[in-house]
């Protein structure tokens, strides 16, 4: 586990691909609980370490994830990301090259739990929901394009889901039409930043997740100008 960032209230971790954040039903120890042992550890706490969920990433997708460490801190960033005001930044590595160099993307997505993916319709459907995202292409190779995304809803899948209805499906990422899963199982999509006011300070927090160690990434990444780990 690597943090990015910790004060009083709050703590930003690095998550790989293939971990959990909080524990369901595979019973698979989640990241929360690496991060409770490691404040207990480093601060020496007795009983229990209090640690707030706030947001989750999919499984298979690594980067940046914030914990709340006071119950204070949680209940305003719970807040903060249902109003917007976390603002998060996402990689992804996609076959092909979209329609447009950047554009604004709206669906309404239904979710279907047992196949646990979503649907993307260009019209509103019985049991949809809006899922807007915006994305620009930053760099681009010989099969694949690097886009940055960011999320103006928070749908199920939302990201994998709607570049994939655009015909540019995620690296790796079988669910949504990639052709051959990466070798770790990981799809390639990354939380590479987020940014917000800090909930208790005022400061204003903005943490980057390095870039996983994959060749293509580190090509693609050192195309964009962004070739810093």
């Amino acid at each position: 586990m690597q943090v990015l960032y910790e004060d009083n209230h709050i703590i930003i971790v690095n998550k790989a691909p293939g971990e959990i954040v909080q524990g369901d039903k595979t019973g698979d120890r989640p990241l929360s609980e690496d991060v409770k042992a490691y404040i207990k550890e480093k601060y020496v706490k007795p009983g229990n370490v209090f640690l707030g969920v706030v947001h989750r990433l999919d499984r298979p997708v690594a980067g940046v994830v914030v914990f709340a460490r006071t119950s204070k801190a949680l209940s305003r960033l719970n807040a903060m990301f249902r109003t917007g005001d976390v603002h998060k930044t996402y990689w992804a590595i996609v076959a092909g090259e979209p329609p447009r160099p950047e554009d604004t993307l709206t669906h309404w997505l239904v979710r279907n739990e047992r196949q646990n993916k979503s649907y993307a319709y260009d019209h509103e459907v019985p049991e949809s929901k809006k899922a807007v995202l915006s994305y620009r292409l930053i760099a681009r190779g010989d099969r694949y394009s690097l886009l940055e995304v960011r999320l103006m809803t928070g749908r199920h899948h939302q990201i994998r889901c709607q570049l994939s209805a655009i015909g540019c499906p995620i690296r790796g990422d079988l669910k949504y039409g990639a052709r051959r899963s990466n070798a770790d199982g990981s799809i390639s999509l990354l939380a590479r930043r987020v940014e917000f006011v800090h909930p208790v300070s005022r400061e204003r927090v903005a943490v980057e997740a390095p870039l996983p160690a994959d060749r293509l990434w580190r090509e693609l990444a050192a195309a964009a100008g962004e070739g810093r780990p």
